[in-house]
């Protein structure tokens, strides 16, 4: 007879669960128990000073939560996803948790709560739902030799890295969509399919992680940093999101518009592109980030809103219409300007939020720049993005509608980790800088 709590087969008994949060830093941080003990009404204990432990790895001084305090790690039974299938590694589940006090009650400064209560909003406020999906590029920073972008030679040569990912996401059920070898030397992207909010943003960390762990497994060494090395190509972390009814049906598109964007759409896109210097703080936040934030860099330095443009921040993503399929359904937008240092719940939280304050305040459709960027020219006005990350968080603070979609407390000790982290990398050089961050990421 199975123990009480335990699943339906053996091998399951002597497994672990892992309950997982995600911080400041964007690192998978929790607690793990055997899996056989796991109940639906467990929770775990946690610290609220761990939020102030920052990408290199120890707690800064002078943050609102010292020693005193304590919270629960309380797990999302909806999130919960079984990894299977990496050599040399058991099989392990993860679950996501909010992070709420001993009461039960949301902590004010959960990353994870920060998304949901956005997603409700939309929802409750304009009646607004939203499929999202994540794509991350990397480097494999232990390969040798040459790395033709694209082609059939540098897929087979990460093999079998490849095949293995695309079969442990599939059996996790995260939806592998497509993996390819990309531009940059050594470098690789991997996408999964659309789903609601929440679960995008849980992907997006789960994706991270099972790519270190495959690569691990192996012997070799991926970073997802946004610069491994000085005039090296960038990674990003791109969000792709629509907006819909709570049918289901499309609020995107409008033929006859321009970028045949319907105005809500426009005035979504308007608050984002408004807003954006002022998230680049913590969509773009370390230190290396405004190395690969440059432009004719295929990404992008300026705030705008670009049709089929890969160096927009908010790009409107192109249709397949072969064979007649209908482009109403697929047009959506794409958010370019993150990376890996960024937390996927608070990115999409940002993002979200910055759409409702475009609805609110009926913005008018952007500017929507086509063709290539004219910066001496056409283009000049465009809004910068901060240069470097101490200008960012000088941004965030001056910016009353950003700063106020967090706590206090958060906010307090989010700066306090990042002026402790750019003073720190700022002493060394580019390269050293760069190592730093691909060591970590």
């Amino acid at each position: 007879m199975l123990p009480t709590g335990s699943h339906d087969s053996a091998p399951e008994l002597d497994e672990l669960i892992f309950i997982a949060t995600t911080d400041i830093a964007a690192r998978t941080k929790g607690r793990s128990m055997r899996l056989a003990d796991f109940r639906d009404d467990t929770s775990l204990g946690w610290v609220p000073a761990n939020l102030g432990i920052g990408s290199l790895g120890h707690i800064v001084d002078d943050i609102p939560y010292g020693s005193t305090g304590d919270l629960r790690l309380k797990p999302d039974p909806s999130s919960r996803t079984r990894i299977d299938g990496i050599p040399g590694r058991p099989p392990l589940t993860i679950v996501f948790a909010d992070l709420v006090d001993t009461d039960g009650s949301a902590w004010e400064s959960c990353p994870r709560t920060f998304l949901r209560e956005a997603v409700d909003q939309l929802r409750d406020e304009f009646g607004i739902t939203t499929r999202c999906s994540f794509e991350h590029e990397f480097m494999d920073v232990s390969a040798q030799g040459d790395h033709h972008p694209f082609s059939l030679q540098a897929f087979r040569n990460a093999e079998p890295l490849g095949s293995t990912l695309m079969s442990v996401l599939h059996r996790a059920g995260l939806e592998p969509e497509t993996w390819l070898p990309e531009y940059g030397r050594h470098q690789y992207e991997i996408t999964v399919a659309p789903t609601d909010a929440v679960a995008a943003a849980d992907r997006a960390i789960l994706v991270r992680d099972i790519v270190y762990d495959i690569f691990t497994a192996h012997g070799r060494e991926a970073s997802f940093a946004p610069v491994v090395a000085p005039g090296e190509t960038g990674n990003g972390v791109h969000v792709h999101f629509g907006l819909d009814d709570a049918d289901g049906r499309t609020l995107v598109f409008d033929a006859e518009r321009p970028g045949r964007l319907s105005e809500l759409a426009g005035s979504f896109a308007a608050g984002i592109v408004r807003h954006g210097p002022a998230m680049a703080a913590l969509f773009a936040p370390l230190a290396t980030s405004y190395l690969r934030l440059a432009p004719h860099n295929w990404s992008t330095a300026r705030a705008f809103l670009g049709l089929q443009n890969r160096e927009a921040l908010l790009r409107i993503c192109p249709t397949n219409e072969i064979d007649g399929r209908d482009p109403s359904g697929q047009l959506h937008f794409e958010f370019r300007g993150s990376d890996i240092g960024a937390n996927p719940w608070i990115l999409l939280g940002m993002i979200l939020r910055a759409g409702m304050q475009g609805l609110r305040e009926g913005l008018a459709t952007p500017e929507i720049v086509e063709g290539e960027l004219d910066l001496d020219g056409r283009d000049a006005g465009l809004a910068r993005l901060p240069r470097d990350l101490e200008e960012a968080l000088d941004t965030l603070k001056r910016d009353e509608i950003v700063s106020g979609w967090f706590s206090p407390a958060f906010l307090a000790t989010y700066e306090a980790i990042k002026r402790d982290e750019f003073a720190s990398v700022q002493a060394r050089s580019l390269a050293e800088q760069c190592e730093v961050y691909t060591r970590v990421y």
